[in-house]
């Protein structure tokens, strides 16, 4: 029976051979016919030759009915979209750098020029073959006049790519720079369904046209099928895999379609379980990288449903999850700390997530995912939203989140918050190493950031490939971190192959999570990692948010040998009392001191780009603990008063208390009944008394005889309590372990 209808097929197709998708060269458009599925073939009067128009009439109704939205309402969605967004003159500056730079018979092998002469490197070629630009060429055309050689422009830099195919003259994935590698022909599809969609109704664009961009979108297809019958980890083969599942679901009349399907399918399904972490969070640890998956499933998503094609449950469960965890990780803001490589913004300190949520609010209405929601999605989002997409921004349902405190546990991110008005504080810790995949990891182990009345108080920094210092701002020395004599945390340094700017470092320190505790108090983490052994260092970090007043951070350093110990801090300082006060102040007069509550010997700031950072250093060390308060304030009458003979941090006394502490150089904070201990070996109070088996920290409350005590510190230790009457209690605690007791009266 096959075989009959293949013949019948090919009678019904003009005796052309039998075809099939071919990934080394694009298909004439007279064969495209030859191709339909069976079911397809019947809509057509069998043994009559199927014309050029006819068949391009046929895929611009399957278009109309299939894609986000239907292309005969082109027209009205440009009017919307120029007055939501307004971006005409930036498209037109982004169509004239393409237009300045690339002759329309583009050349897909390196070496070559621009067209002013200039040489072209790696990166430039990259995003040549994204075609991203293109987009901003046919906007340009519908927003000038609509002069034909845009859409020629675009059709003949199409063809040279198709030429260069054929001729074998195209940079190959081997060597880096591919022009086929699955992400950059994922973007290309996309940006280029994108455009065969708005131009649909278009005189320049024919028939003939149209059917040249199915051919070529079909021959990336069929080598995106081909090239992937593996799972490759990272954001890479997902692009290329949603492109390829939307080629599916468009051209499903193809022989051949329902594979690609499948296998586009089975590929996004094994990122979703093995990249989507169990607590939500994309593996990469990078918001960038987070939003971006974000998309490339939403297209799939989306395009099914508005097909009637089911979809795996565990998408949706999934999907969401991605959403949820923005929420999380957000700022009172409403926008989101830089993790990682971020990379849209250059030197931005924080994420705007509002694009990324308001798909959220288009898949799901939480009103959670709509409070950080806006009226409008990302400009390039606008053409891949369906109709009644479009009208449900017009009311978005809001509602604050209910987030406290919390912790990724997979992706070892963990946040303390104070709440969800726009000044309160947020800091979020980083702990986390993927073993798989480290590539856009950065050298900020245990750094952490910090929000504070609006404001990035401790900021990371975006970053661009592409740049001369991206290593220095992947690197340690823009980060929130604790530093040996001249040692980074990132090691190794390695461009990425074909020199495109990209680059990853070979080693970065291995985390370990000693302890991560809430209560209504204080919230504690405790870390460790191993950056520090090359040269004889162990290292600890504690950071304790006394809520909601201040942060404390403890960074411990031991070793056999001498080292200079060394703390960063981001922003812009000036030293109030020597290395042991320095102060940033805000626009709004709002701002955070870092006070040392152990004496430093130097402070030195440096600055790139026009983001400063300062240095505190203890010289001449085998072993020393940083112990450090930030604390913001609102107004200068608000802030640790550094001419005050008696330090205060807002209402919490320094060293200023009844117990007897004994220790090396032992410290106190204390206000009321609540007290925090470092460095302690015996306290004494009243009747308490406590005997501690080795330096330790500790925070305890004692009112009406009930003693609560929390350990705070980096290693386990053995508390013997003992009252007036002579009776003695021992205990065990582990770093945020809690003892609590009641003294006979």
């Amino acid at each position: 029976m096959r075989i009959s209808a293949f013949i019948l097929f090919s009678v019904f197709s003009l005796g052309l051979c039998a075809q099939q998708i071919t990934s080394d060269k694009v298909l004439k458009t007279k064969e495209l016919q030859a191709l339909f599925k069976k079911d397809i073939k019947t809509q057509f009067v069998e043994g009559v030759s199927i014309t050029e128009a006819q068949l391009a009439k046929y895929f611009r109704e399957k278009f109309s009915e299939r894609f986000f939205y239907d292309y005969k309402t082109f027209d009205q969605r440009l009017l919307q979209y120029n007055k939501l967004y307004q971006n005409q003159e930036s498209h037109k500056k982004r169509a004239f750098d393409h237009l300045r730079k690339y002759p329309d018979s583009a050349q897909w092998i390196l070496p070559f020029n621009y067209l002013n002469g200039r040489e072209v490197n790696a990166y430039a070629l990259r995003h040549l073959a994204r075609q991203h630009k293109m987009v901003d060429i046919i906007l340009l055309y519908f927003n000038e006049g609509g002069d034909p050689k845009y859409i020629s422009y675009f059709e003949k830099q199409m063809g040279s790519l198709n030429a260069a195919l054929e001729s074998d003259q195209y940079e190959k994935i081997e060597d880096g720079n591919g022009v086929y590698e699955v992400f950059r022909s994922g973007y290309r599809i996309l940006n280029w369904l994108w455009i065969h969609n708005m131009i649909l109704n278009e005189p320049e664009y024919s028939d003939h046209d149209q059917l040249i961009t199915i051919a070529t979108l079909l021959q990336h297809g069929q080598d995106l099928y081909e090239r992937n019958e593996q799972f490759r980890s990272g954001n890479h083969q997902t692009r290329g895999m949603s492109a390829l599942a939307m080629l599916s679901i468009l051209f499903r009349d193809f022989q051949g379609t329902d594979l690609w399907y499948n296998r586009s399918m089975q590929r996004l399904g094994e990122h979703l379980e093995k990249e989507i972490n169990e607590d939500g969070f994309q593996f990469e640890r990078s918001v960038h990288y987070h939003m971006s998956d974000i998309n490339n499933y939403f297209y799939v998503y989306q395009l099914a449903k508005l097909n009637n094609i089911d979809v795996d449950k565990a998408w949706a469960v999934k999907l969401r999850s991605l959403f949820t965890t923005l929420v999380k990780i957000a700022y009172p803001d409403r926008s989101a700390p830089v993790l990682q490589d971020d990379t849209n913004i250059p030197w931005a300190e924080k994420n705007d997530i509002s694009g990324a949520m308001t798909l959220g609010y288009l898949l799901f209405e939480d009103p959670e995912f709509g409070y950080f929601a806006s009226d409008r999605v990302d400009d390039r989002i606008y053409w891949f939203l369906s109709q009644s997409h479009v009208e449900l921004l017009e009311n978005i349902q809001r509602k604050k989140p209910s987030y406290n405190s919390l912790a990724f546990t997979d992706t070892h991110y963990y946040i303390m918050r104070e709440g969800w008005h726009p000044n309160d504080k947020m800091m979020i810790i980083s702990a986390g190493l993927d073993e798989d995949k480290p590539d856009h990891q950065h050298g900020d182990m245990l750094g952490i950031q910090a929000m504070a009345n609006r404001h990035a108080i401790l900021p990371n920094y975006q970053v661009r490939y592409s740049l001369e210092d991206f290593e220095l701002f992947k690197n340690s020395m823009v980060k929130n971190v604790a530093l040996v004599d001249n040692e980074v945390q990132g090691k190794q340094w390695t461009s990425n192959k074909g020199g495109s700017g990209f680059g990853k470092f070979g080693g970065l320190p291995n985390p370990e999570v000693i302890a991560w505790k809430n209560n209504k108090e204080f919230d504690l983490f405790v870390g460790r990692h191993d950056g520090f052994e090359n040269v004889g260092v162990n290292y600890t970090r504690q950071v304790i948010f006394v809520k909601d007043d201040f942060w404390l951070v403890k960074d411990n350093f031991s070793s056999n040998g001498v080292h200079e110990y060394k703390q960063v801090w981001q922003g812009h300082y000036t030293s109030e009392n020597g290395p042991n006060l320095i102060r940033a102040t805000s626009s709004d007069a709002s701002g955070h001191d870092i006070l040392q509550l152990k004496e430093l010997d130097s402070m030195v700031s440096y600055g790139a780009r026009g983001k400063n950072w300062s240095v505190v250093s203890k010289k001449k060390q085998k072993k020393f603990s940083f112990l450090t308060v930030i604390f913001p304030y609102t107004g200068y009458a608000n802030r640790i008063d550094e001419t005050s003979d008696k330090l205060e941090i807002n209402g919490w006394e320094l060293n200023n208390t009844d117990w007897d502490m004994k220790g090396n150089n032992p410290t106190s904070l204390s206000m009321n009944n609540r007290f925090y201990f470092f460095g302690v070996r015996h306290l004494k109070f009243e009747k308490l008394n406590i005997q501690i088996s080795s330096e330790v920290d500790l925070f305890i409350e004692y009112s009406d005889n009930k003693v609560h005590i929390c350990s705070l510190g980096d290693e386990k230790s053995t508390l013997i309590v003992a009252v007036k009457n002579g009776k003695k209690t021992k205990n065990e605690l582990a770093p945020g372990e809690v003892w609590e007791f009641t003294l006979e009266k």
